[in-house]
């Protein structure tokens, strides 16, 4: 298999990283704007397999050229590029992945009730053209997206008969020395879902949305994180799991904490969350990229960072015995762990850990399909035996229900 990866930062090296020890493919070209990161990163890992390409993620016509002989285009950059290393795939002729879908508009006149352009809805829109052509594009297959959804699937195929909710809870007890405010994953996107309305899917009711950090609840996450107030975030698994999993609701909390909010609110107030280029002494300039800009890189904090990071999907319902259920599917990376056994910070590596895993079951036949679809609507089992095989397993643990 010969694997292009567009976007070499936090996520796209630690997908070298995971890469590296797996035999799969025979060559991975990473890519971005600026050459000298894919050179970088080639040249450290020393590995015959890896080279590395110059290329505009914005350009749909250059990522094409690019991917010409390739079978599957990975874009581990922000989700504003999609559209164009989307495209770029299809006119290639390659399959397609990413982490993160075609990015959402709020509703013009209701936005904390009615969903305008959903997140993903653009990619969907092109399922019957890639169907037709017999190529796949598997799109959200991070961690969440991506593991989460496969924790979905398990869950309806294994340990329940009916579903009531499939409830999505991201927390961690992480933090940064020497920061007062360091996110650990792009700011860029943390700003775009967190502030964005949410989304929820209720089997009578279908989509809608709500107003930002709504609903708040104490959720007890495992292996000693512990209680966090998770709120409603917009996120992807609200779109992909109904279109696979039989349930009734689905939704998505995050653990932020309540001066992470703060920030993200003052940002807006002030401005500085919008996309829309102002002009600044004679440059055009997007706010939010200043923020991005004067932030630490979250790829370059692992080794002022500590503690763990849990992604995980509680589904509710009646076990297959027939009795009420409630069971956490979870996994944890522990920041000690990741960089000593990957060089990568906790929330990239777990991030990283699950396209590899993909392209892996890929190469080998035992997923497959065709057209625009989420993780969930693969076999779980080959994906969370493989997690396994690759040091990371899950975890599963009952609540009351």
């Amino acid at each position: 298999m010969n694997i292009l990866v567009i976007g070499t930062g936090g996520v796209g090296a630690a997908v070298a990283a995971v890469a590296q020890r797996r035999d799969f493919f025979e060559r991975m070209t990473f890519a971005d704007l600026d050459p000298a990161r894919p050179e970088a990163l080639v040249a450290r890992l020393d590995d015959a397999r890896f080279a590395a390409a110059q290329v505009d993620a914005s350009d749909a016509a250059s990522v094409a050229v690019l991917a010409s002989d390739t079978d599957f285009v990975l874009n581990a950059t922000d989700p504003r590029f999609n559209p164009a290393i989307f495209a770029a795939a299809f006119e290639s002729g390659s399959g397609y992945l990413d982490m993160a879908m075609t990015l959402s508009e709020p509703h013009p006149e209701e936005p904390y009730s009615k969903p305008g352009v959903k997140l993903g809805d653009a990619q969907f829109a092109e399922h019957e053209r890639w169907h037709g052509a017999g190529r796949l594009a598997l799109v959200g297959i991070g961690v969440e997206p991506g593991l989460s959804d496969v924790f979905a699937r398990y869950a309806a195929d294994h340990l329940f008969s009916e579903i009531d909710e499939v409830a999505v809870r991201d927390g961690a007890n992480l933090t940064v020395e020497g920061y007062d405010f360091a996110p650990t994953f792009s700011i860029w996107t943390t700003i775009e879902e967190c502030l964005n309305p949410p989304l929820v899917w209720e089997r009578e009711r279908g989509f809608y949305t709500t107003e930002p950090f709504s609903e708040p609840e104490l959720f007890d996450f495992p292996e000693g994180i512990g209680p966090i107030e998770c709120v409603n975030v917009e996120h992807e698994e609200v779109v992909l799991v109904p279109r696979e999993i039989e349930c009734n609701r689905v939704s998505f909390k995050y653990g932020l904490g309540d001066e992470f909010i703060e920030v993200l609110k003052t940002l807006h107030k002030l401005g500085l969350d919008s996309k829309e280029p102002v002009s600044v002494r004679g440059a055009e300039v997007a706010p939010r990229d200043v923020v991005a800009a004067v932030l630490p890189d979250p790829a370059t904090l692992g080794e002022r960072m500590h503690g763990k990071t849990c992604a995980g999907t509680l589904v509710t319902g009646t076990g297959v015995d027939g009795e009420p259920r409630a069971t956490y599917l979870y996994h944890v990376a522990d920041n000690e762990q990741t960089m000593r056994e990957y060089g990568s910070q906790a929330v990239v590596l777990q991030t990283a850990l699950n396209p590899v895993i993909a392209l892996e079951l890929l190469a080998k036949g035992t997923w497959n399909g065709t057209g625009v679809l989420g993780p969930e609507a693969f076999d779980a089992v080959p994906f969370l035996d493989l997690l396994r095989a690759y040091g990371s397993p899950h975890g599963v643990t009952e609540r009351p229900a």
